[in-house]
């Protein structure tokens, strides 16, 4: 066992949650508070304007105030990791800094990824200049690895030089490579030194805790939140593989559609509210066909969001 050099307030599961859109295009606050609250109620972190948010459709001022107003509401700042980046050194300052005003146990953040073929160097001053213009010592950051949609590859050495530059500020990351071998390197290099690594799946929540990974940050802990969370707090136990699998049945369920746009469908459907469907372009809502074909399929394996 490791000891962590950061102790921290976020549970092992956190929940890219989902952003209910007024007609209008704007973020719907009160229902997103509404949302969060059920996850937070089933044991599940928020990490708010995530890749399943749709944050990169949301202007930062659109984070901001809503952040504010999911604070101002009740939501514990505690179990907060927003995501932060953004291509703007400047926006994702503004951001990152309203999100530690705000007292949230961490920020999530992407590497700038408009361009491609970035060095290790660049990316280093990214980081290194956020950081410093933030000038907080309070600032936690989990470094976004997300390759298949950024295209950009953050290498070993690049976040073992991070974390000796800002050992107290560069605390963890999210790993959505899917490149499990990677993962596994990161939590062999870094885990020791209290990095804190969360896969970027559930389908590999328990080879990271296995490994000495802290736990995931999921898309479908929106949807089934309670289940993923219970298996990260009894991961020792016996029928902990058997759990994965279950876990496993249902997000390859909502994999075969796009998952946004299939875990609103769920959402609106389990909580009778139609307003969810709603994504911003250049997402589009399932078909009507495709709608009823994935509550059909969850429905067969007894499927349900209880509470919501």
């Amino acid at each position: 066992m490791t000891i962590s050099l950061h102790p921290s307030t976020l549970p092992a599961v956190l929940s890219p949650v989902l952003t209910p859109f007024k007609a209008d295009g704007n973020p719907d606050a009160p229902k997103l508070l509404k949302q969060c609250k059920w996850l937070e109620a089933n044991g599940v972190g928020q990490a708010i304007f995530g890749t399943n948010s749709e944050a990169n459709s949301m202007s930062a001022p659109q984070k901001m105030s809503t952040l504010t107003t999911l604070i101002e509401g009740g939501l514990s700042p505690e179990h907060l990791m927003p995501g932060t980046g953004a291509t703007s050194i400047d926006a994702t300052v503004n951001m990152t800094r309203h999100a530690v005003n705000h007292q949230c146990a961490g920020v999530l953040m992407l590497p700038p990824f408009y361009y491609k073929d970035v060095s290790d160097d660049g990316l280093f001053a990214y980081f290194s200049e956020v950081i410093q213009k933030v000038g907080s010592a309070a600032l936690q950051i989990y470094i976004y690895n997300i390759p298949p949609v950024t295209k950009i590859n953050l290498s070993l050495s690049l976040l073992e030089r991070l974390t000796k530059e800002y050992p107290k500020t560069i605390v963890g990351m999210k790993d959505s490579s899917g490149d499990w071998s990677y993962t596994e390197s990161v939590i062999k290099l870094l885990a020791p030194h209290g990095f804190r690594v969360y896969a970027g799946s559930e389908v590999f929540l328990m080879r990271a805790l296995r490994a000495g990974g802290v736990g995931c940050i999921s898309a479908t802990a929106n949807v089934n939140p309670k289940a993923i969370a219970d298996l990260a707090a009894h991961w020792r136990e016996s029928n902990a593989d058997e759990r994965q699998a279950g876990l496993d049945q249902v997000r390859g369920i909502f994999a075969k559609y796009q998952m946004i746009a299939g875990m609103k469908t769920a959402v609106a459907h389990y909580s009778k509210d139609p307003e969810w469907l709603r994504v911003r372009p250049p997402l589009m809502q399932l078909t009507p066909e495709q709608q009823a074909q994935l509550l059909s399929e969850l429905q067969q394996i007894n499927f349900s969001m209880p509470g919501l």
